[in-house]
């Protein structure tokens, strides 16, 4: 019976940038989004470093994604949105 209310969420995708060289990124984030396009809400960890979110953001403008950047209280992470 308890089966029945579980519902299976999906996860969402997530793509964490620490650790990676700027000139790495901005291929990474496009394989990304392209493999991820049809399962957004999408994450992409981008720390609080303002180079790496503008190499991310200009890849997403590229190919029209919309996007948001973090939230009040955490500003290192971008959400893909569609």
């Amino acid at each position: 019976m308890a089966k029945r209310f579980h519902k299976k969420y999906q996860k969402t995708p997530k793509l964490d940038l620490h650790g990676l060289k700027h000139g790495e990124v901005s291929s990474i984030v496009e394989n990304f989004i392209l493999e991820k396009q049809y399962d957004l809400p999408a994450l992409i960890i981008t720390g609080n470093s303002i180079r790496m979110k503008t190499i991310v953001i200009n890849v997403l403008k590229d190919y029209n994604f919309n996007y948001s950047e973090g939230d009040l209280y955490n500003r290192g992470y971008i959400t893909v949105l569609s």
